[in-house]
């Protein structure tokens, strides 16, 4: 791909419109993880006219190849993708809300419940954060308790980020850093209680401490890496032993490593489990799914909301879960994933870059080991490929819309990209190649 021609940030139409957003919103965008500065601050396009398959359009007509997280992990499919458009298209033709009920929400019910055999029950919800509320204020209803054992990051809400009250670095190692509790009532200190993945000791520890008073287990089934000697079917046992609802968050991970969720693939029942970003390619939506007797705890408390009854989340949830299940995405999304992976690593022995390739293939990532060094680097990374049409930085969640064709063009870039970092790293000039500053690492306020 030839070499972009640089727009001047300051004469792009994407920095003139983040200007105003930085004025009109705070934070400058509603999700952290969008935020240019996480990118490349003062050069990151910030916004799109199109995307399409895995390519993205900014304001200035420039087009990219989308090598990111695609959507943050919603278009599993790829962007805009034509059978799921499709179907939200007669659904809003139809109308998509009304005064009385859409039978697409008792189809999906029926969908999730097939594929899951071990569930009875399904409730919806539009966004990720809020269907973890509505699993924890279940499993709290359900069982009379209060305190939730988490693992991993679940969202916004006041039941998780309370662990960070007292002490704001609890959730440091639970993907974001730096998550200030600001806001969330202090006297749910004490109410979410963390534990880290594969460390069955540590939830051993607040079982046997917190026994009567654990009202969920919350956790990822996984991430970035698998369960070592039988973890997740331990935590089921801890969580039975001590009357616990097990809560598994397949928002991220789920249809991405086996079709219905990673637990299935692990044969790991869980008592309520929750997807939202990837079962609508795009569309908001999300579905608490679980066993009749939790389920039924929802009508002993008020969990109701107008646009969790609308048409169009449900209808593309049942267009996207229909081509997955056709395409077999899980395969197709390990083999990309893999290819990128040996990319990665052949690269960075040819350059002789430090780097640690890890995660699973469908969740992919690198990181570089230049100490202070490797946060300007992975900026400068992404400085690089921009310039040659590519968003792209250390982290990479392929879709269906991604081939061996497009891994093959990325990889020939950042081929060049390397040979561009490690270049800076021997002539110690990887702040001086920077034409911005460098890219943020977590929450942080933005003046």
């Amino acid at each position: 791909m030839a070499v972009i021609k640089p727009v001047k940030w300051e004469e792009s139409a994407g920095a003139r419109l983040y200007s105003r957003a930085k004025r009109r919103i705070p934070g400058g965008t509603q999700l952290l993880s969008k935020r240019p500065e996480m990118f490349l601050p003062d050069l990151w396009p910030s916004y799109y006219s199109k995307a399409s398959g895995c390519e993205v359009w900014d304001l200035d007509g420039r087009r990219f190849i989308d090598m990111t997280t695609c959507g943050i992990g919603t278009c599993l499919l790829g962007h805009a993708d034509d059978d799921v458009n499709e179907a939200v298209k007669r659904c809003i033709d139809n109308g998509s809300m009304s005064t009385l009920n859409c039978p697409a929400e008792v189809e999906l019910a029926d969908l999730l419940c097939d594929i899951h055999p071990w569930a009875d029950m399904a409730r919806y919800a539009r966004t990720g954060a809020e269907a973890m509320a509505i699993a924890v204020r279940i499993a709290r209803a359900y069982t009379g308790r209060d305190k939730v054992a988490f693992c991993g990051y679940h969202g916004w809400s006041d039941w998780y980020l309370s662990a960070n009250l007292g002490d704001d670095t609890v959730l440091d190692g639970h993907l974001l850093e730096g998550l200030e509790p600001n806001g969330v009532p202090k006297a749910l200190r004490g109410s979410a209680l963390p534990f880290h993945y594969n460390r069955i000791e540590e939830l051993e520890e607040i079982a046997t401490e917190h026994e009567n008073d654990i009202a969920a287990v919350v956790m990822e089934p996984l991430r970035w890496n698998l369960p070592d000697d039988g973890f997740l079917h331990k935590v089921r046992d801890i969580a039975g032993r001590i009357g616990a609802v097990l809560v598994f968050d397949e928002i991220t991970v789920g249809w991405r490593l086996h079709f219905g969720g990673a637990h299935l693939r692990f044969g790991v029942e869980p008592d309520i489990a929750v997807f939202a970003k990837s079962i609508s390619n795009g569309y908001p939506m999300a579905a608490v799914i679980g066993k009749g007797g939790v389920m039924q705890a929802a009508q002993t408390s008020f969990i109701s909301s107008t646009y969790w009854t609308e048409a169009i989340g449900p209808t593309a949830a049942l267009a996207t879960i229909a081509k997955m299940r056709t395409v077999k995405l899980p395969d197709h999304l390990d083999r990309i994933g893999r290819a990128v992976q040996d990319g990665w690593n052949t690269l960075a022995a040819k350059h002789e870059l430090d780097l640690t390739v890890s995660g699973l293939p469908p969740l992919c990532h690198f990181k570089l080991n230049y100490g202070r060094q490797s946060q300007p680097l992975r900026t400068l990374l992404t400085q690089c490929m921009l310039d040659r049409g590519f968003l792209a930085t250390n982290m990479f969640y392929p879709t269906y819309a991604h081939n061996e064709g497009i891994v093959d063009e990325y990889l020939s870039n950042l081929d060049e990209a390397f040979g561009l970092l490690r270049e800076a790293v021997d002539k110690s000039e990887v702040m001086s190649r920077l034409r911005g500053p460098v890219a943020h690492k977590g929450f942080c306020r933005l003046t």
